[in-house]
Order: structure tokens, then sequence, then C-alpha cells
């Protein structure tokens, strides 16, 4: 199934999203099990988390604009269409979301460990 989300929102954007959560956990993970210096995968992690919120909106955008795009060439849709290529432009905004939710937490963590 998630698998299948990750197909239907656009593998152009789903792809760099999921493959940049798995980044952010074996950074954290990394730091988790050596001693070095905190600050440095704190602030690698907060500026990989916000590039790829960005990048999930951006997706976002332009599946709307896609899908609006094919709205406007067909005239009348209907409510199922219309709702399916939301749903589908959304897809990014919460893969990025949830990356960057989950990074967040994570340097939340190592700021506790931290003192």
């Amino acid at each position: 199934m998630l698998l299948d989300r990750i197909q239907e929102g656009g593998p152009f954007f789903m792809w760099p999203i999921v493959i940049v959560f798995i980044v952010i956990v074996a950074l954290f993970v990394r730091q988790l099990l050596s001693k070095a210096d905190k600050a440095q995968t704190i602030v690698l992690i907060s500026n990989i988390s916000l590039f790829i919120l960005s990048w999930g909106i951006l997706g976002s955008v332009i599946g709307l604009i896609e899908a609006f795009d094919v709205v406007e060439s067909m005239g009348d849709v209907s409510q199922g269409m219309m709702a399916g290529g939301l749903k589908v432009a959304f897809l990014t905004t919460v893969f990025g979301l949830v990356t960057f939710i989950f990074a967040r937490l994570f340097i939340l963590i190592l700021n506790l460990l931290k003192g």
C-alpha cells in the first residue's frame, strides 16, 4: 500500500522524499551510536528536513497546476475526478510533512541527549 501511494504521488517527487527520510533516520541512528558532537548532525538534519518539506510542497503545487490544466482542457469534470486529482497532488506534501516531523522529533531527542 505504501509503495502504491509513492507511485501514485509521482516518482520524481516521492522517491527523493523516501530516500531523504532514510538518510535522516540513518543520521539519527549514527549520532545515537557515536559520541561525536551532536551540533553538526542537528544542523544537517534541520537543513535537510526544511529542504524536503519545501520539496513536498513544490510537488503539490506542480500537481495542482497539472490537475487544473486537465480540468481546464476537459471543461466539465466530475467531483470524483477532481477529488482524485487533489488527493494525488497532496501526497507529496503529506510525505514531506511526515519526514519533516520525524526529523524535528529526532532533533528534539538529540538536543535532550546533548545536555
